[in-house]
């Protein structure tokens, strides 16, 4: 499956006081991953609500294996592990400067028809964008 890659430099308000990222900022990193993953694949989160798709997550999994640190920049490596469905779902790697892997994670998003706020299959023009 398709990976992409973006480049994020923590900055102090992302910090505790010890210096080290707080641990619920990473889900902000896994979205940042998420979103420009689909922007790079030519689709966009903002026409897909004006066409009356939501994408909730529905299930997020992180692995903290390392701390990043203020200034650090982190590598978040976004992959889609399979083809979509009712659900589409993502693997995330972020590493350091170094490569070392700091954390591992997996959301599942559900697509839901905003109008009756119930699932719904996958839009065909995400799917044929996608090559499936």
């Amino acid at each position: 499956m398709k990976i992409d890659e973006i480049q994020i430099r923590v900055r102090y308000g992302e910090t505790d006081q010890m210096g080290v990222v707080y641990h619920g900022n990473y889900p902000l990193y896994l979205e940042m991953g998420r979103i420009e993953w689909l922007r790079k694949q030519g689709v966009s989160y903002k026409k897909m609500e004006e066409n009356g798709i939501m994408l909730p997550v529905v299930s997020l999994q992180i692995n903290y294996k390392k701390s990043a640190s203020y200034d650090d920049v982190i590598n978040v490596k976004t992959q889609l592990k399979n083809k979509p469905t009712a659900k589409i779902e993502f693997e995330y790697e972020i590493t350091n400067e170094k490569g070392e892997v700091l954390t591992t994670a997996s959301t599942i998003l559900v697509f839901v028809d905003m109008k009756t706020n119930r699932p719904t299959r996958a839009p065909q023009y995400l799917l044929d964008t996608l090559n499936f």
